[in-house]
């Protein structure tokens, strides 16, 4: 019995030394870098103006959809029932039509920004790697997931692996 309790507690000894060998865990404002890289605040800008170009044809075709409504409602009265119903159809294409060139742009939106930001992550992961590799840290996490932050922030190391 006594043989057992000393095994017991030489195990428990061993275990606390394994558990009390900390991690070496960082934080990191992915956010903040992420932002603060030349190749995102590009491909914003990027994405701002292909958003406008395509908002602006889009409005210019809206108004003129509009247009041909008010200019129907106005003389519909005067056309036969054959021409209203033809012209109802027509407008009825033309504003599915419409809608379907919105989807489309917000598509290729979509597509653009997903193939834009793509490159610019990984080269963020890649940074994020060296860093962590550099500096011995088994964890980097993401500082706003964090309900209470203590220790290394790996923000600036990673900024500087970055040029930033």
């Amino acid at each position: 019995m006594k043989k057992l309790s000393v095994l017991f507690a030489a195990v428990m000894m061993f275990a606390t030394v394994g558990v009390a060998k900390a991690q070496k865990v960082a934080s990191m404002d992915y956010e903040i870098v992420l932002a603060a890289m030349p190749e995102t605040k590009k491909m914003t800008t990027d994405l701002d103006t292909f958003s406008k170009t395509k908002g602006e044809e889009l409005q210019k075709q809206a108004e003129a959809f509009q247009k041909e409504v008010q200019q129907y409602q106005a003389e519909g009265a005067k056309l036969t029932e054959a021409q209203r119903t033809a012209k109802e159809s027509e407008l009825q294409k033309k504003q599915q039509n419409l809608q379907q060139l919105q989807t489309t742009a917000q598509n290729d939106l979509a597509a653009r920004r997903d193939a834009a930001v793509k490159p610019i992550i990984e080269k963020l992961n890649k940074a994020v790697d060296k860093v962590a590799k550099a500096n011995g840290y088994e964890f980097i996490i993401d500082a706003s997931a964090l309900i209470y932050k203590s220790g290394p922030d790996a923000t600036p190391a990673v900024k500087k692996e970055l040029g930033l």
